[in-house]
């Protein structure tokens, strides 16, 4: 397995107004229509570089690293806005490359990122594909397809929530197995299914390596609360930006214009599911978290329910919705099943 990039694929690093973000981007393919794909937690651009390639070339696909991870300046990440740093630093690198419009994927927490740049500049944004995406009401200590939080602090969310063995790790750049919360076993665990060994291995590993560690950056700091599981988010860092506390995306029911929306999906994802393996809330039912104080009081968040429940609700205002479900897939389709997400993106594209 080798961590160099592919033939055709390269690295450049692009000034904007906000800072200065590394893309992968086609070699050649200066022209055609933009498209972003914007990846999620503890990755880069670099999940995306066979994705890169594999479409036609009437499109310029473009993957951004989001601040923080891959070589995009690691400035620090303000979670009082929720995902909008991020989404602003989007949309300041598609003003830089001349992008009026573009096509827009998200997956898993860049899900919410191309959310919230679509309530942000719904007029740029020609459709959107949200692979695997973070609920629109974030992670952890909601309840309901209509993502009502459990508590008024956010109790069961936020920095404090991380595994801290897995943070240290990734600090130490270990690349190894012998540690069952390494970022290779979590690969093989929790970001595919049935513990696949993809071709790119090594590459997704150093690409999970280059993830900046710190109360700025992941997981971010945290806050106690008087609530289960005791901890609360605090205001800085990447997983208090999914906090409910601070974000809510349903605002993308009420856009306009409303572009075609793709939702793909794994069915076996054990990281954006209504029983997470990322949730303290179900792994406090699981008995891996003491003290769980029980369903009635903190029931596992029904991620998938709520993003359905949003989808349907713009629908129902007049965007048009495709889902896509896989069987035997994870929380990464693109890599999983790869054939089928290209057929399906492609399509969704041409819309």
């Amino acid at each position: 397995m080798s961590t160099e990039l592919p033939e055709g694929v390269q690295a450049r690093d692009v000034p904007t107004a906000r800072l200065t973000t590394r893309v992968l981007e086609v070699a050649g393919r200066d022209d055609g229509e933009p498209v972003l794909l914007v990846h999620g937690n503890v990755s880069s651009s670099l999940f995306f570089v066979d994705l890169l390639t594999a479409l036609p070339e009437r499109f310029r696909p473009v993957a951004p690293d989001l601040r923080g991870y891959g070589g995009t300046e690691p400035l620090p990440v303000d979670a009082s806005r929720g995902v909008a740093d991020w989404a602003d630093d989007v949309l300041a690198l598609a003003d830089a490359l001349g992008f009026e419009t573009f096509h827009l994927l998200g997956w898993s927490m860049g899900g919410g990122v191309a959310m919230q740049v679509l309530i942000d500049a719904p007029q740029r944004v020609r459709t959107l594909t949200l692979q695997a995406p973070v609920s629109p009401y974030g992670f952890g200590g909601t309840t309901g397809p209509e993502g009502t939080p459990l508590t008024p602090d956010g109790a069961g969310s936020g920095g404090g929530c991380a595994n801290p063995d897995f943070v240290r790790l990734i600090a130490e750049g270990d690349s190894g197995l012998d540690d069952p919360t390494s970022p290779r076993n979590v690969l093989r665990g929790f970001y595919v299914a049935g513990g696949r060994v993809l071709d790119r291995e090594d590459l997704y590993v150093a690409s999970m390596l280059t993830t900046v560690t710190g109360e700025d950056h992941y997981p971010g700091d945290s806050a106690p609360s008087g609530s289960w599981p005791m901890v609360g988010p605090g205001r800085r860092g990447v997983l208090n930006t999914m906090a409910p506390t601070v974000l809510r995306l349903d605002g993308i029911v009420d856009v306009d214009p409303k572009p075609p929306v793709l939702w793909v999906r794994g069915e076996a994802d054990a990281i954006v599911s209504d029983t997470s393996m990322f949730d303290l809330a179900a792994l406090g039912q699981l008995g891996a978290v003491p003290g769980w104080p029980g369903v009635e009081v903190c029931p596992p968040q029904p991620m998938i329910a709520q993003t359905a429940a949003v989808l349907d609700d713009y629908e129902a205002g007049g965007g048009a919705v495709a889902r896509l479900v896989l069987p035997d897939v994870g929380h990464s389709p693109h890599l999983e099943a790869p054939g089928e997400v290209t057929a399906a993106l492609v399509e969704h594209l041409s819309r």
